[in-house]
């Protein structure tokens, strides 16, 4: 049996210009297969074979990491279920000149250990906390599972009750595409970091188009996968605008995975996305108003106000924890 600690994985990756997004910055969608990656790895090591991601808590990234510095991403198993598992990442940059650090982002993730026909299949390894600081980790873990698993009766409901209305969106982007080999880790199943690059980037073309200038990934709400994808499948993306602030816009994005044999199609996921207008010099500028008419546009925008104000409370408390993890580690 292992702690915690000692399923710690940490990933380090200097920011290229090849992964930025808006002007010297890295792109949301790549940070977000970093975060799944390091997640991958800590999960199937103590899985101790295949692992598919489940599902994912809010993303909040707190200031960008820009190119030409660090980043230092560690994820650790902090529970094990009978056949899932939880997996906490904090990403922070460095900068390579002055050596200091700040924490960018924290997110969890949970897995599910599967067989060679995907079906859940037993955790080998237990993880015991080692000390009182891991078991606040481990209660903290007991108390998101269970959030979670209502937030999914939720969805579900929710996504049942609105699967017949019309997407009667007049600011939407549409794309599909097939799933290549080289994006498969677990035998025949897509890696789960490479969809959310493509959900991310989706969503900023719609960004990029509404404001026609510079977006930044601000926030990823949590999200749940209902069905893997696998290679050869087709894969279409729905975004559309939800929300508009002053600097700030939500954006929704549907995921189907389509069998081209069959035709049969299945909803993969759903997600919500925050994005900041950016200038040239990095900073926030306004977005044209827009203003909702239909009654699927309301719909839409009146939900999104409500995970908007979630958003603000979370982000302040976010915030409040680093502080406070800094004035006692001084």
């Amino acid at each position: 049996m292992s702690s915690i600690s000692d399923t710690a994985v940490e990933m380090t990756q200097f920011v290229l210009p090849e992964h930025a997004g808006a002007p010297g910055q890295i792109h949301g969608g790549r940070m977000m297969e970093w975060i799944t990656t390091a997640g991958t790895i800590a999960a199937s090591r103590v899985a101790h074979g295949t692992v598919a991601l489940g599902a994912m808590d809010d993303i909040d990234f707190l200031h960008p990491v820009l190119v030409g510095e660090i980043a230092i991403l560690r994820a650790q198993v902090e529970y094990v279920g009978r056949s899932s598992l939880e997996v906490g990442v904090r990403v922070s940059s460095e900068n390579p000149v002055t050596g200091q650090r700040a924490v960018t982002l924290s997110s969890h993730l949970v897995y599910v250990s599967v067989d060679e026909e995907g079906k859940p299949r037993p955790v080998p390894q237990k993880i015991v906390p080692a000390g009182a600081g891991e078991e606040s980790l481990v209660a903290a873990a007991i108390a998101r599972r269970e959030e979670r698993l209502a937030r999914f009766a939720r969805k579900a409901e929710k996504l049942k009750e609105a699967s017949d209305e019309p997407e009667d969106f007049r600011w939407q982007f549409e794309s599909a595409r097939v799933v290549r080999l080289h994006e498969v880790l677990f035998r025949e199943f897509m890696f789960a970091g490479k969809l959310l690059f493509d959900i991310d980037e989706v969503a900023a073309i719609l960004g990029v188009r509404y404001t026609r200038g510079f977006v930044m990934t601000a926030c990823l709400d949590a999200m749940d996968f209902y069905s893997p994808v696998r290679a050869r499948e087709l894969l279409i993306f729905k975004a559309g605008l939800n929300h508009v602030g002053t600097t700030s816009m939500e954006i929704g994005v549907k995921v189907l995975a389509e069998v081209p044999r069959t035709g049969e199609v299945r909803h993969t996921c759903t997600a919500y996305l925050t994005f900041v207008h950016l200038g040239l010099d990095r900073t926030p500028r306004p977005i044209p108003p827009f203003t909702p008419e239909s009654s699927g546009e309301k719909r839409r925008w009146e939900a999104a106000m409500v995970r908007r104000e979630a958003r603000i409370a979370r982000v302040k408390r976010l915030k409040a924890s680093l502080q406070n993890e800094g004035e006692s580690s001084a």
